[in-house]
């Protein structure tokens, strides 16, 4: 078997592994503005990206009463599940998570989007069996609470030292910090890379293939 230093390598989903920020971002404006919030802007939509949902809602549209909250998750989801199929995997992801799978590494995911919504993007055909566990942020704490991670990596018997947290946000690289497991950060996605580097993140990849190089030499 390949060298490596990391057996187990968990993926954060929106934003890392698919190209979706774009459109949960305008699905949370959306959601805002029919229940009379004020519209966050694409910014603060984006940075919410990551959370579980009603914690990204929250602190998305600060001025929508609690009271509210429930609808508010239903017309996120209203707009989400209409234009879902919109989302695509980044190229490049599948070949590279196939690889990694042939040198022996663990792949899980560790996601803010729902036991329901993860569920349903897994079912297609091309990432069946590709995922050896996963955890979502209505099932666990969400991010950056450490709890899913920790969980994830009691399930395989995975030291944090052996374990890789990949992801395109704050939220994930914090996570990683506190569940003291290293991590390996991507630039295009929800977040601005330029506030990385405080979270101690192993690389910042501006890309697929450059995650991938990296992955493959280090992981």
């Amino acid at each position: 078997m390949t060298p490596r230093n990391f057996d187990l390598i968990a993926f954060d989903w929106d934003g890392t592994l698919f190209d979706s920020t774009a459109i949960i971002a305008r699905c949370i404006q959306a959601a805002v503005r029919d229940v009379g919030g004020k519209e966050p802007t694409f910014e603060e939509a984006s940075y919410v990206i990551g959370m579980g949902l009603m914690q990204a809602l929250a602190h998305a549209a600060p001025d929508v009463p609690e009271a509210l909250y429930p609808k508010l998750g239903d017309r996120y989801r209203h707009h989400y599940f209409a234009i879902q199929h919109e989302i695509s995997l980044f190229d490049g992801v599948l070949p590279l998570l196939a690889e990694l799978k042939a040198r022996g590494h663990l792949l899980v995911v560790a996601t803010g989007k729902s036991r329901r919504g993860l569920d349903e993007a897994l079912s297609s055909a091309d990432l069946a069996g590709v995922f050896d566990a996963s955890r979502t942020a209505d099932q666990t704490a969400g991010k950056p609470d450490p709890l899913m991670l920790n969980e994830l990596m009691a399930e395989f018997d995975v030291p944090p030292e052996r374990t890789l947290m990949v992801g395109d946000t704050t939220h994930d690289l914090q996570m990683a910090l506190n569940a003291g497991c290293p991590s390996l950060a991507v630039s295009y996605g929800a977040h601005d890379h330029a506030v990385f580097g405080a979270l101690q993140p192993l690389f910042v990849a501006h890309s697929v293939p450059q995650m991938r190089d990296w992955l493959l030499a280090h992981g």
